[in-house]
């Protein structure tokens, strides 16, 4: 059996994903993150994608 992961972005603790029938629930440790709250991912791995990728987007934004 999967215990939980951490979900690190770029030394960052984005949050955890836990284990479910259906997948990996996300559990947000960092306010940057909490967009993720609660989605089901196949994966920590596809867990860590997004979570990367969402902070690619917000750093994008906040650049002139």
């Amino acid at each position: 059996m999967h215990s939980a992961r951490i979900v690190e972005v770029n030394e960052t603790s984005a949050g955890i994903v836990v284990p479910e029938p259906d997948g990996f629930r996300f559990f947000a440790a960092h306010p940057d993150f909490h967009a993720l709250e609660g989605r089901v991912f196949r994966s920590p791995r596809h867990a860590t994608r997004e979570a990367s990728a969402l902070q690619a987007r917000r750093r994008g934004r906040r650049r002139p």
